[in-house]
């Protein structure tokens, strides 16, 4: 089914019209002075108040992470397998192809390139809450999804999940050995998507790559931000209105940031704040490539008043930008809860078919 434009125009309208709407009962709530319980203390030791174990000789071990193995199961509405990106760190690729994408080879669907969440420093590609996400976004965008698997930190502190990412652009867009990239992508309908802490790393990973003019740039249609995990020196209202929030603790956000930036850097550095010069002057090229942006959030997440600071930057420095803020849940949401997660595929397949010279099934 062909869009036309005038479907992106109604839709950012009635997107626009609900999200101001939303916003501005968010902005109006954050304002209103109100008795906060204490915070939770925090334990000095950032590895023993995020559970992680450290052994003498650097070596980290994590809490339980639940994986699962991609399958090719013919029977699946969803086929996945691992590939190999660069054996040296090592970083891979789970591609997840809708099964009946076999039997229409000569149809290409959009590329959904996917960084998983996990603070920078827990998870994989393989975890069993982001292989179910993959393999029921695939099915339901009728969309190629590649999960890409980076280095964590504090062992690879940032930047190194930021070169993983541009790595495994450039690994996509020159792979003509894998049948399902060759055969079944448009690459010029390419999408880079991340949640919480994979959403800070699609929206630096795209900045980067936006200023080299190449063939990679060009490929990508836009971003998706799920909860993109920022953070700055000054604590925003909807952290310290949340900040004993189970979900994301404020001590855990904190030491999250201590274990996976550059030593000796502040939470007002580019890779954590995006309203810094350095980003703000990068956003100039996202506009002139005419990317899409689409921000989506909660009013039960710490982090919203950083989403709904960084649309706001995009809007003033004329990048296409939609929001996408709902009342309720909580950071991570859609990785716990089902429904969810199927109403975040509805609003992203919306935004990916309704763009300009684009059609989806």
């Amino acid at each position: 089914m062909v869009f036309p434009k005038s479907t992106m125009a109604l839709f950012s309208l009635s997107v626009f019209t609900f999200s101001f709407s939303l916003t501005i009962f968010l902005l109006l709530n954050s304002t209103t002075p109100q008795t906060q319980p204490p915070t939770k203390p925090c334990n000095d030791d950032p590895y023993k108040q995020l559970n992680l174990i450290l052994y003498p000789n650097g070596t980290i071990i994590r809490p339980n992470n639940f994986k699962t193995l991609p399958s090719l199961d013919p029977t699946l509405p969803t086929l996945s397998k691992d590939l190999i990106i660069n054996k040296s760190k090592p970083t891979w690729a789970r591609i997840y192809l809708p099964r009946k994408a076999l039997d229409h080879t000569s149809i290409k669907l959009p590329l959904v390139i996917f960084f998983h969440g996990g603070g920078f420093i827990f998870l994989s590609a393989a975890s069993t809450i982001f292989h179910d996400f993959c393999f029921k976004m695939a099915k339901k965008l009728v969309a190629v999804v590649v999960s890409v698997e980076y280095r964590l930190a504090p062992e690879h502190r940032l930047p190194a999940a930021y070169e993983d990412a541009v790595e495994a652009l450039h690994w996509i867009k020159t792979n003509q050995s894998d049948e399902w990239l060759k055969n079944h992508v448009d690459y010029s309908n390419v999408f880079l998507m991340g949640s919480s802490a994979g959403g800070n790393i699609a929206y630096n990973a795209g900045l980067r790559v936006a200023m080299v003019e190449d063939e990679v740039s060009k490929m990508i249609k836009g971003l998706i931000l799920i909860q993109p995990f920022f953070s700055g020196i000054h604590r925003t209202r909807s952290e310290i209105k949340l900040a004993n929030d189970s979900h994301l603790l404020l001590c855990n956000n904190d030491m999250l940031w201590e274990l996976s930036l550059p030593i000796g850097v502040d939470r007002d550095h580019e890779y954590c704040n995006p309203t810094v010069r350095d980003n703000v002057l990068r956003l100039k090229r996202i506009r002139e490539l005419e990317w899409w942006v689409l921000v989506t959030d909660c009013d039960g997440d710490p982090l919203v008043d950083r989403s709904i600071g960084l649309v706001r930057l995009m809007e003033k420095n004329g990048v296409n930008v939609v929001r996408d803020f709902t009342e309720g849940g909580y950071h991570g949401v859609q990785d716990s809860e089902p429904l969810k997660a199927i109403e975040l595929f509805g609003v992203i397949k919306k935004f990916i078919s309704s763009l300009p010279n684009h059609t989806i099934e």
